[in-house]
């Protein structure tokens, strides 16, 4: 089965269903957060569910797994998994606190500073300034250290969020603007596009640093890529300028949409502090 233009591997099934991917347990959690945020009740039963997960967190946070990207090599302590790991105590945490839930809140406190305290002394290489992509490579780079930020693990104007930005931009940026997901092994024959999703986070955080007219230079280059339908794929060829990978894809528009909304929200000089992904503080008029 050659599919469209010998690309390629082609899959039946999905080998990730048993991998573990430590991030997803901070995006469910982020996602019930800001769901009461927009006025959502928040039933008894769902913070039962809600306390199961973080518990199941405070157990698995510091062990290895295949992270956000699916990889097919070798577990590692990726930087991205152990930050939503946080995000899952730390939106928890003000669920509890600001609905009146009851939860074990000292020993989820203690456990959300034990992650910060590691991810910070292990996760950032000071030798090129930038997180890494995982405890055991962080010499190299991942497009997902950009959420640190935007998932507010540390905020926009610290130096070592700057850092990543430069970096990410210097090592994973193409000549037209695109971003690639991360360097080193995947465990994956060939080599791959561009991540258009990578891409959007890239303008979020130039926006949000105050670099408004280069994140909407990058943002509209971005919509260049679009189809005659003016959808996005997963990936793009950055030299052909081709969709490549599934076609179209949510994780795209989705990055599209905040992208817009951040931009908006930089150019009014709408407040960037305390700023939750995908949603903002300070609601657009």
């Amino acid at each position: 089965m050659e599919r469209y233009r010998g690309s390629a591997p082609v899959r039946i099934g999905n080998a990730a269903r048993s991998q573990l991917q430590l991030d997803i347990f901070g995006e469910l959690v982020l996602a019930l957060y800001e769901t009461g945020n927009y006025g959502e009740t928040i039933t008894g039963t769902t913070w039962e569910t809600v306390r199961e997960v973080i518990e199941y967190v405070c157990t698995l946070w510091n062990k290895r797994g295949a992270g956000m990207w699916e990889v097919r090599s070798e577990p590692e302590q990726f930087v991205h998994s152990k930050v939503m790991c946080w995000v899952a105590l730390d939106r928890g945490i003000k669920m509890a606190t600001e609905r009146g839930f009851e939860a074990p809140l000292d020993h989820w406190r203690e456990v959300r500073s034990e992650i910060r305290e590691v991810v910070l002394e292990r996760g950032f290489n000071e030798e090129i300034n930038s997180f890494g992509r995982s405890f055991e490579s962080d010499e190299l780079l991942d497009a997902s250290a950009l959420r640190i930020p935007l998932v507010g693990f540390l905020p926009f104007d610290d130096p070592r969020v700057q850092g990543t930005i430069d970096a990410v931009r210097e090592r994973l940026t193409t000549e037209e603007g695109l971003v690639h997901r991360y360097e080193g092994e995947d465990g994956l024959p060939g080599d791959e596009g561009a991540f258009v999703l990578c891409s959007f986070w890239l303008v979020d955080c130039l926006a949000l640093s105050g670099e408004v007219e280069e994140a909407e230079q990058l943002f509209e280059n971005i919509l260049e890529y679009t189809s005659p339908l003016g959808l996005l794929s997963e990936e793009i060829v950055p030299e052909a300028g081709e969709p490549l990978g599934n076609y179209p894809q949510a994780f795209s528009h989705l990055g599209l949409i905040n992208s817009a909304i951040y931009i908006e929200a930089a150019k009014n000089e709408e407040s960037t502090v305390d700023i939750d992904y995908p949603a903002i503080d300070a609601r657009l008029e």
